[in-house]
């Protein structure tokens, strides 16, 4: 088995008043909650989880990251299988099971990651949450794999949780014109964001 990077998105869906309620109270910190993983149920990349696979590395990513405050995720997923810690911008502060669903709450941090992702938020970008992770995968015996579902494998060792723009559809999320687009500069609200973050 050739072991792969596997990532998988859920969508973090949070409102503008949750979020000032959040930043009150938690001293200015912004914290969500949600779903991070599903087990047992095909995602939208075609993969599906097997619950003992997500239980066991769920158990040691509580024990070696969450329980020493290093859960950290970074905003999209490099190609990469460390967390790089100039672009974390988020930490994972607790994680249980409701049946086959993995929720957890995050905390943002006030890194220049951690900062962009509170504006993003802020601005009502509607983000998703992804895991990542290394393994393999094996097609599903319905049908021999043929609607490319598969397996996650037992070799799976669970990396992260970051926040992604982009879910598994491409462009999948809309939102509604409240506004006039004519004669709008091409900057977009994001880049508006980041530049006004990075200028300080």
């Amino acid at each position: 088995m050739n072991k792969q990077l596997l990532v998988d998105v859920r969508t973090f869906d949070i409102s503008r008043q949750k979020i000032d309620e959040s930043i009150k109270e938690n001293n200015g910190k912004l914290v969500v909650k949600g779903v991070l993983q599903r087990a047992e149920s095909k995602n939208q990349n075609g993969r599906i989880y097997p619950r003992e696979v997500l239980l066991r590395e769920v158990g040691k990513y509580l024990d070696t990251n969450v329980s020493e405050r290093r859960a950290l995720g970074e905003l999209d997923h490099p190609e990469s299988s460390v967390v790089n810690l100039n672009n974390a911008s988020h930490n994972i502060v607790e994680m249980h099971w409701d049946g086959d669903d993995l929720l957890g709450t995050v905390e943002v941090l006030s890194t220049p990651a951690g900062n962009i992702l509170k504006e993003l938020f802020k601005s009502g970008i509607k983000l998703g949450i992804s895991s990542r992770g290394l393994g393999s995968v094996e097609p599903v015996n319905e049908k021999n794999g043929e609607d490319g579902t598969v397996e996650v494998q037992p070799d799976f060792e669970l990396i992260a949780f970051d926040f992604v723009s982009n879910p598994s559809t491409h462009g999948a999320f809309m939102r509604p014109v409240n506004e006039s687009v004519q004669n709008k500069t091409p900057e977009n609200n994001i880049e508006r964001i980041i530049n006004s973050i990075m200028r300080g």
